[in-house]
């Protein structure tokens, strides 16, 4: 296991390496300059279109798909909000430092455009078949919009292999190690229960896993959030500090104590941007799948709920649980990820650390419901329906394997099947870059609350895909 752990690590610093930094980041700014910034100009407007929508119950129905926008942002938000949000933050301060948080910020700053972009291409090429399945995702905008098959398979591919540790191993490994920490509940119990309700939940697909998550993942993120504005509330004076170790942990050139070796920019860039795009998936390609099954009226309309899924993941819940472990201090002298935001929660006040292993339970599962059917969609376009169909019965019994191994393990796994997902997904947001800038604004030029028509915008994606 050693020398399996020191393979994955010295892949990991290549796949998530200066190139696969410059890749990430640099389509985020140049879909945000080409767009002229649509994103930051039209937020307050992004914000009505969503949040507004679904406190006011008028969401755009009756359109195409299997769920409804807010169910397929549920789905979205159960499938990143979740382990990366409580582990990976921990993890990535650990590993780089406070200074990994600014990073993961920009991540998320860029990634809203990058978000917004697949969230729209996945509806405007979508499949819908005659029974009104409907299945989208990378795989469909890179083989339809720019007709590179083998670079589509290949997403198909790596987003099959990558779901069986990133929104598998991963979070039923992080439910049994808090279950443990919290409770001494054994793993081997943990991780039969998590299996069984895996099993019967993903029979019931997209519809049964959409519905589920729109009602859980309200709950537990407003739960685990007013207890983090409860300890940084109670702890005004020291977040100054907080965010004082964050900007100057960012640009730190000399090794500070800790981390491998000491904190470094490097370090804090690369944990940062590598633990971000974990815990939001902008450039992934992974939550385009779970968009394109929304009912919508307009491939944009949709994108506005891919920017509002970034924003709440990472600058709102990530930044919180940042916040929560810095003004605390015990992370100098704690070095396990998995439970370190539990132990940053009872040290807030007694009794914290049951909202964080409640959170991080009922988190982790959702996120295991969501990417089956990720991977299920993935393993469908590269198998084909009849294969494909089986690829739960793989799935459901890596949970429970996840339940046991070792956590370390599985995220140097996770990293870099990420990276190999984000690299022909990646590519396809930057060949069809026109096609999205093409949509958006024709969403916003003409009269945003219009209803469009498929046949309105479907000759603009074909004219833009020649």
């Amino acid at each position: 296991m050693d020398l399996f752990y020191q393979l994955n690590e010295n892949l990991d610093s290549i796949i998530w390496g200066p190139p696969m930094i410059i890749l990430l980041i640099g389509c985020g700014l140049y879909l945000t300059i080409r767009s002229n910034f649509v994103v930051f100009r039209k937020f307050p407007f992004i914000l009505k279109e969503t949040v507004g929508r679904v406190l006011a119950r008028n969401q755009h129905t009756g359109h195409v798909g299997e769920v409804t926008s807010f169910q397929a942002l549920s789905t979205a938000l159960a499938a990143t909000v979740g382990t990366g949000n409580i582990v990976g933050v921990a993890g990535a301060i650990l590993l780089g430092g406070p200074g990994a948080i600014f990073w993961m910020w920009i991540a998320a700053l860029v990634g809203m455009t990058t978000k917004m972009a697949e969230s729209t291409l996945a509806v405007a090429y979508r499949d819908v078949s005659d029974q009104g399945v409907v299945r989208g995702g990378p795989m469909y905008y890179i083989s339809k919009g720019l007709g590179f098959k083998t670079l589509a398979k290949c997403f198909a591919f790596f987003g099959m292999i990558a779901t069986l540790s990133t929104g598998n191993t991963v979070q039923s490994n992080a439910i049994s190690s808090t279950l443990y920490a919290a409770f001494q509940i054994p793993k081997l119990a943990s991780a039969l229960v998590v299996t069984l309700v895996t099993f019967i939940v993903i029979i019931g697909g997209i519809k049964r896993i959409g519905a589920f998550a729109e009602k859980l993942v309200p709950f537990m993120s407003g739960l685990y959030l007013l207890g983090a504005l409860f300890i940084i509330c109670t702890r005004l004076h020291q977040v100054p500090e907080a965010f004082g170790m964050i900007f100057k942990g960012a640009f730190q050139t000399k090794a500070a104590a800790g981390g491998l070796g000491g904190y470094t920019i490097g370090l804090a860039m690369r944990s940062g941007i590598a633990r971000g795009v974990f815990t939001n998936e902008a450039g992934l390609g992974s939550s385009p799948i779970a968009h394109a099954a929304a009912s919508t009226d307009h491939p944009a309309r949709q994108g506005l709920w891919g920017v509002f899924e970034v924003f709440v993941d990472t600058l709102v819940v990530c930044t919180m649980t940042s916040l929560v472990i810095l003004t605390t201090g015990i992370w100098t002298g704690h070095g396990d990820a998995s439970s370190l935001v539990a132990f940053s929660f009872e040290e807030g006040f007694p009794g914290g650390k049951y909202i964080v292993t409640l959170g991080l339970t009922l988190f982790a599962m959702s996120t295991i419901l969501g990417w089956e059917y990720y991977g299920e969609t993935c393993c469908r376009y590269f198998l084909g329906d009849k294969i494909g169909r089986y690829y739960k019965f793989i799935f459901v019994p890596m949970v429970f394997l996840g339940g046991l191994i070792r956590l370390e393990a599985v995220w140097a796994v996770a990293n870099n099947l990420n990276g190999l997902m984000a690299i022909p997904n990646l590519i396809g947001l930057l060949g069809l870059s026109g096609v999205f800038i093409g949509l958006q604004k024709q969403f916003f030029n003409d009269h945003p609350s219009d209803v469009y028509h498929p046949d309105e915008w479907h000759p603009l994606v074909t004219e833009k895909s020649k």
